[in-house]
């Protein structure tokens, strides 16, 4: 009797059982004590960041402080002409901020990567700490002590112009000099911030690998080389990062480091969007105008942060979020 095969039929296999996801309640209650935690800082974000955008609404409106919101006349978008109008101090308050912000991405932002990258270089973890002890105290001064300090140093009867007049030579005041104010501005900045900003990198350049080093060094990499392939390339995502969350304020350029010396060289070299709307919202009572002009100069860089976060995607980085 002949005896034929039977081959059983093939078993699939069952798919994995999903848990159910928890209620939004018990979801609450697992992380109590993180939300806890969040809670002053959440709370600060929408008392002084989200709650304030309800006063943009004064920009569509012919806005008097003694009337309100309530009672204030709506005029559309007629405080917005300003912008197409060729209104001349808006116009250069606007050429102002624009060169300044060029010159913010283009000389101020690499300098703490350069700073951060020569103090990785150093042997001694002693030395490290006391050279960024240094070099991030300025970032703790206000700007009324820093415009103090430089005044003191460059000003017409300040120590360089005082030690150049001791010995005879051509004196120079950088303080009170138009042509020179932003380049004054750049190097403030660069002063007072730079070691601050550089403890991000410095922090992310002691987490790369060092076994990447001893191999790039084992395959006869120079340390130019080194830094090139492994250090570079380390620091990418966090540049990517920070440069993005920058475009968001390109068009903020230091409101509090303009007014202090404003007065020393002149609207007309030194009046950018923030002081354009402080000085015609404020002090010139046209509220309404300047309410238009920090709404669009608000919404100009949230379109910058889209528009560069969709590029850093692109290219395969992760970018401020994902979409």
């Amino acid at each position: 009797m002949a005896v034929t095969d039977m081959k059983s039929p093939p078993t699939t296999a069952s798919p994995p059982t999903r848990r159910p996801r928890p209620s939004l309640l018990r979801r609450i209650l697992r992380d109590r004590t993180v939300l806890l935690l969040a809670l002053p800082g959440m709370l600060l974000l929408i008392g002084f960041q989200y709650f304030p955008l309800l006063g943009n609404v004064i920009a569509f409106q012919d806005f008097q402080p003694y009337l309100g919101t309530d009672e204030s006349l709506w005029n559309g978008l007629d405080n917005f002409r300003i912008l197409v109008t060729g209104d001349p101090a808006f116009l250069n308050a606007l050429r102002n901020t624009l060169i300044l912000t060029l010159i913010q991405s283009v000389m101020i932002f690499p300098v703490p990567i350069v700073l951060a990258l020569m103090v990785n270089s150093l042997m001694s973890e002693k030395l490290r700490q006391g050279v960024m002890s240094v070099l991030y105290l300025p970032h703790f001064l206000s700007w009324v002590i820093v415009v103090a300090v430089f005044q003191q140093m460059l000003g017409g009867s300040g120590m360089v112009n005082n030690l150049l007049r001791s010995n005879g030579l051509p004196t120079f005041d950088v303080i009170g000099n138009a042509d020179l104010f932003k380049v004054l501005l750049t190097s403030q900045v660069i002063w007072k911030d730079t070691g601050w900003a550089a403890i991000l990198f410095i922090a992310v350049l002691a987490g790369i690998d060092r076994s990447l080093y001893e191999a790039a060094a084992v395959d006869g990499a120079s340390r130019f080389q080194q830094t090139l392939n492994v250090t570079l390339p380390g620091l990418r995502p966090i540049v990517i990062l920070l440069f993005i969350l920058q475009l968001g304020n390109s068009l903020s350029v230091g409101f509090e480091q303009i007014i202090l010396q404003q007065q020393a060289v002149g609207i007309d070299a030194s009046e950018v969007l923030d002081t354009y709307v402080f000085n015609e919202g404020i002090a010139g009572g046209q509220w309404g105008t300047a309410a238009a002009v920090g709404l669009v100069k608000s919404v100009i860089g949230l379109i910058l942060v889209l528009a560069a976060n969709k590029i850093a995607h692109a290219m395969g980085e992760e970018g401020v979020y994902r979409a």
